[in-house]
């Protein structure tokens, strides 16, 4: 029996080492996107999304129409003029090559951002691991939201270390990729000196509104961000309809339990903006970086729980907003925090798993957006705690 519990002990004791080893987690978040790169395309599996990306680069070379539908892929582009530049060196590699490259930086630029969070490490550790089957979705449709979600999180780490000039250029990157970016100004009343804040951000959207009229042309890049914005616009419509694979979202949830596509976002959204803001007022918590961090989890969630163009890949960006919250859960964890992480799992991150039989993914997950549900509900644990518990006095998080 003794030996028994030895070995038990000792087995513990080699997988919490091998778990916590940052080169096998960076090995497992490189193999990642060799995997999914692979099965999507030499098994059939359709990888249109990335098809989008790089031909955004061809249509701006030959001044066509960058939000069109085109017979090479299905739906349509939906990123900014700006994102045909930067998907430029991946296009113009072979097309295998330059998808599993365009998945291992996405991937790479993920690992490198929750690496700066003010954490100790093995709480980094757990991030990791955490959000890496929401990862893998996300992976398999070729999507940029690791990046996306790596952008929202160092901007937070950026302004927490006082370099706002690099803060900003991230912000302004991401919005003029996919507009999701501009909610790292939600930090903006965390940021020190903020006038050269503001400064900065209106130098580099200056930068990244030009940038690309020198290798496009100034008059073809004006008529794609009006095209833009209508493209967008129409987006929002055509997600609101109850047969759409997107609108994982709060609204999304509301208006297909209902059946009422016609449900307007903005009762939802004015009392959410509200909520989100609310904890502001705690000025005197800004010197708590838990607060600051439980902000910046609030931030990742919100952005994706109250945006009906959210669909299943999108969920890295909320994901990792949960676990960040669950990290920052002082011991004992709350049998409620408990319950919400395990809802999460099982519900969010598993749900486009094989755990579910797809009569029920499809006829229930995905018909009435239930992956969004552990989220909306954590995020409104995480605007309580933010509104009502005292972080002042707590321990950094870098040393808990």
């Amino acid at each position: 029996m003794l030996s028994l519990a030895s070995n038990k002990r000792s087995l513990t004791n080699i997988l919490g080492k091998l778990f916590n080893n940052r080169l096998f987690i960076l090995s497992i978040f490189i193999i990642l996107p060799a995997i999914t790169t692979y099965r999507q395309y030499h098994t059939g599996t359709s990888h249109n999304n990335y098809l989008i990306f790089i031909y955004t680069f061809f249509h701006a070379e030959e001044h066509l129409n960058l939000f069109s539908r085109y017979p090479q892929y299905g739906d349509m582009n939906h990123y900014g003029p700006f994102f045909s530049m930067l998907i430029a060196p991946f296009a113009m590699l072979p097309e295998f090559i330059g998808m599993f490259f365009w998945e291992l930086v996405n991937t790479l630029f993920l690992y490198y951002a929750i690496q700066t969070l003010p954490l100790k490490n093995s709480k980094i550790n757990a991030v990791y691991w955490i959000v890496a089957h929401e990862l893998l979705t996300a992976l398999f449709a070729c999507q940029i939201n690791p990046s996306i979600t790596a952008i929202i999180i160092l901007s937070y780490t950026l302004i927490d270390r006082k370099q706002n000039f690099w803060a900003a250029f991230l912000i302004m990157l991401g919005t003029f990729i996919k507009l999701y970016g501009i909610v790292g100004l939600a930090f903006f009343f965390f940021v020190k000196e903020k006038p050269k804040f503001i400064a900065y951000c209106i130098f580099w959207s200056i930068i990244f509104f030009l940038t690309p009229m020198i290798f496009f042309g100034y008059e073809y890049i004006i008529s794609q961000y009006k095209e833009w914005y209508i493209s967008l616009s129409a987006k929002q419509i055509e997600n609101a309809t109850l047969d759409s694979w997107q609108d994982i979202s709060l609204m999304g949830i509301v208006r297909r339990v209902t059946t009422n596509p016609n449900l307007s976002n903005l009762p939802f959204i004015i009392p959410g903006i509200i909520v989100f803001c609310l904890p502001y007022l705690r000025i005197k918590q800004y010197q708590s970086q838990s607060f600051r961090l439980m902000y910046l989890a609030s931030t990742l969630i919100f952005t994706v729980i109250f945006s009906n163009s959210s669909e299943s890949p999108t969920y890295i960006i909320a994901f990792a907003g949960v676990a960040i919250w669950f990290v920052l859960q002082e011991k004992p964890i709350s049998q409620t925090a408990i319950a919400l992480f395990i809802f999460a799992i099982l519900l969010t991150t598993l749900a486009p798993s094989d755990l579910y039989p797809k009569y029920i993914r499809v006829n229930y997950i995905m018909h009435y957006s239930l992956k969004a549900l552990p989220c909306v509900l954590i995020w409104i644990y995480i605007s309580y705690q933010l509104l009502f518990k005292d972080f002042s006095l707590k321990t950094s998080p870098s040393q808990a």
